[in-house]
């Protein structure tokens, strides 16, 4: 593989897009975090809206310009309404994003993921390497709905995590995203390793839903792999910022000013990429 060097003209402009198209963003969610989904996706100028009634969702998914489901908390209503949209979002060419939560700990929800992708194509796929592993087939060691220990990605397995990673998203399409200490994200020819974060980001609840949005909110302008690594760097680099503060709660405050309030000059600054092809 060769190195390259992310072209961040390009990925600051699909901020500025977002912003200025205030695009619809449709999630369907858990409501362990839908309303910091919901807050995240108006941090960056996009619209949320958090409809998942059967009855309805399949107008709301139309009316949108990004579908976003997540199967953390998974009921059967909730599984009826994201095949409903994920199959609408599909057939008008609509981008779209699956969070694979806790498919690494239930056959239930793997099942339904891998229905999901079959059917509605999504743009993305995004999960831990345990819940990634599993929708590959591969056997993990999930902990709940977090990484397993030995499932993390290291120095030792990074190559062949690499490569499950890309043949993943060359059998699906998609543009697959496995969250980490290191975030690799991959559309199986070029690949984005983001580096930033910080260790407060696991520890309240919702952070991995709130990426989910973000990814969403930055693919409303097609451009796919761009605006999932800009989510990621987003994500990470308003950690970092928000760190310095007394505990958990002002954390999660603080983690929504800062996604609000960064800058293009502060993500040149601080965004670690390393791109390789």
């Amino acid at each position: 593989m060769t190195t390259q060097t992310i072209n961040i003209s390009e990925i600051l402009e699909i901020r500025h897009k977002v912003k200025v198209a205030n695009p619809l963003i449709h999630c369907i969610t858990n409501p362990i975090s839908i309303n910091d989904c919901a807050n995240v996706v108006l941090a960056v100028g996009a619209k949320p809206i958090m409809a998942e009634h059967p009855a309805e969702v399949s107008e709301i998914t139309a009316l949108s310009q990004v579908l976003a489901v997540n199967i953390g908390n998974i009921t059967d209503v909730r599984m009826q309404s994201m095949l409903i949209s994920g199959k609408i979002a599909d057939k008008k060419g609509l981008p779209s994003i699956i969070d694979l939560v806790g498919v690494g700990c239930s056959t239930l929800r793997l099942a339904f993921a891998k229905k999901f992708i079959s059917k509605c194509h999504p743009s993305v796929i995004k999960g831990n390497m345990s819940e990634l592993k599993a929708i590959c087939g591969c056997e993990g060691k999930a902990k709940g709905i977090d990484v397993g220990e030995h499932d993390a990605v290291t120095n030792n397995n990074l190559h062949d995590s690499i490569s499950m990673l890309n043949s993943l998203a060359v059998k699906t399409g998609a543009v697959v995203v496995a969250t980490g200490v290191t975030d690799i994200i991959t559309d199986g020819t070029t690949i984005y390793l983001v580096e930033n974060g910080c260790q407060m980001l696991p520890l309240i609840t919702g952070t991995g839903c709130m990426l989910n949005a973000l990814v969403a909110s930055f693919i409303s302008t097609e451009n796919i792999i761009g605006g999932t690594v800009l989510a990621v760097a987003v994500m990470g680099i308003s950690g970092e910022l928000s760190q310095r503060v007394k505990g958990t709660g002002s954390f999660r405050t603080e983690l929504l000013d800062c996604i609000f309030n960064l800058t293009d000059y502060m993500i040149k600054e601080k965004i670690r990429c390393t791109v390789l092809a």
